[in-house]
């Protein structure tokens, strides 16, 4: 594990404190008229979720996390864990499901994704950027009375209810953004 000087700060980056990985959300270095500079940071708890603030003098030194984003495959869900499998090395490890958050909505069965692993523990899963999805529960198609954007909630394979436009049908599949959770386009039949 290295170390990382105030001035190499950067969105994204992950550090760690008393042997917790953070990564660095916003930051904004200030050099007052009077007084030392300082960076004042915007910091999250990779493991708990958590943001705080926090501020750092100019020329301190922190630890970089050992953290590694590994490409992997998610297998499959037994309730209680989820299930994937390393691509590279095709070893299979499991997460608890309550650790697993927002991303159980976008992981369908044999699907790519990434995963943050620190220590060689999984901490985090990114889902990819886009996936496409059947859905489950819809209400019917309606015509007329569209002159505005009205949009309906509709229910995907894997429970999660996004607002899509009044013309998609149970038969449509979905391109979804993971990122924010918005309805992109239909993506067939």
């Amino acid at each position: 594990m290295g170390t990382i000087d105030t001035s190499q700060f950067r969105k994204g980056l992950k550090i760690e404190m008393e042997s917790v990985p953070w990564e660095i959300v916003d930051f904004q270095h200030v050099k007052p008229g009077k007084g030392t500079a300082f960076v004042t940071t915007r910091i999250k708890n990779l493991i708990r979720g958590n943001t705080i603030d926090k501020t750092f003098r100019s020329g301190d030194v922190v630890g970089e996390a050992d953290c590694e984003e590994v490409q992997c495959d998610y297998l499959y869900s037994d309730g209680s864990n989820w299930h994937f499998m390393n691509k590279e090395s095709y070893e299979q490890f499991e997460i608890a499901a309550d650790s697993v958050g927002e991303a159980r909505y976008f992981l369908i069965d044999n699907s790519s994704c990434s995963v943050l692993m620190h220590n060689n523990k999984p901490i985090q899963i990114y889902p990819p950027n886009f996936v496409v999805m059947r859905l489950t529960d819809c209400d019917p198609a309606v015509q007329g009375n569209t002159a505005t954007g009205a949009t309906k909630v509709v229910t995907t394979e894997t429970g999660y209810k996004v607002a899509v436009p009044l013309f998609i049908t149970i038969t449509d599949k979905l391109k979804i953004d993971t990122r924010d959770g918005r309805f992109i386009e239909r993506a067939g039949k």
